[in-house]
C-alpha cells in the first residue's frame, strides 16, 4: 500500500529537513542494539547512520523500487554491509520477520497511513520483550516545509491513544521535541 501524501521530494531538499544523528541519539541507538527493522526508508536517510552505531543489521523496508535502489547504492557507496533492503508492503504482508527478531522497529513519518494500528502491532510483534518502537512524525500543533496535510497528521496524543490499542507496547518516553518540524515517543514491547 502506498500511504496517502507520502510522495518524497528531491533528495537534497529532503535531507535538510531531518537531524537523523540528533534523532538517533535522543532514541539512544548504540553499539549495544542489535537489529532494527525500519519502514519505509527512503533515501536511506537514517538507515546509514544507523547501520553505523548498532551491532547487528538494519532490514529496510519500503514499497518503492527506486527507494531500495537508492538505499542500496548509498551504502555500498559508503562501505556499510550491515543494511538488508527489500522492497516489500509490510501492510499486505508483514516484516517477513520472526517474532522478536529485532531490538527496535523504526516508524518514522509514517503513522499518518490508513491504518497506524496495524503498523504499531507488526512493529511491535518483530521487537524482542523489551525492546523498543521509535516513532517520529511531523509535528501537527505547526506547519511545515514537508509532511502530509496537517488534517491526516497525527498528533502525539493520538499516537499514544492508539500504542494503547496494542496490548504489548507501553509508553516510556515522550513525546519530546525534535527540533524544528518533529517530535518522537519512545515505546516498548512489554
Amino acid at each position: 500500500m502506498i500511504l496517502r501524501e507520502s510522495g518524497m521530494p528531491p533528495q537534497d531538499y529532503w535531507e535538510t529537513l531531518l537531524a537523523p544523528e540528533l534523532i538517533l541519539d535522543a532514541f539512544g541507538f548504540d553499539a549495544t542494539t542489535r537489529d532494527v527493522a525500519e519502514l519505509g526508508c527512503g533515501y536511506g536517510t537514517f538507515t546509514l547512520p544507523l547501520a553505523r552505531r548498532i551491532n547487528g543489521v538494519v532490514h529496510a523496508f519500503d514499497i518503492e523500487p527506486a527507494m531500495i535502489a537508492e538505499t542500496c547504492r548509498r551504502a555500498a557507496a559508503a562501505g556499510v554491509d550491515n543494511v538488508k533492503p527489500e522492497q516489500r508492503d509490510v501492510f499486505e504482508h508483514g516484516y517477513g520477520l520472526t517474532d522478536g527478531a529485532c531490538d527496535a522497529a523504526l516508524l518514522f513519518n509514517i503513522l499518518h497511513a490508513e491504518l497506524p494500528i496495524d503498523l504499531l502491532r507488526e512493529a511491535a510483534r518483530v521487537v524482542r520483550p523489551g525492546g523498543m518502537v521509535a516513532v517520529i512524525h511531523w509535528r501537527s500543533d505547526i506547519q511545515t516545509p514537508r509532511g502530509p496535510s496537517l488534517a491526516i497528521r497525527p498528533s502525539p496524543d493520538r499516537i499514544l491513544e492508539w500504542s494503547r490499542s496494542v496490548p504489548e507496547l507501553t509508553a516510556v518516553k515522550g513525546p519530546f521535541p525534535l527540533p524544528p518540524w518533529h517530535f518522537g515517543l519512545r515505546l516498548s514491547r512489554r
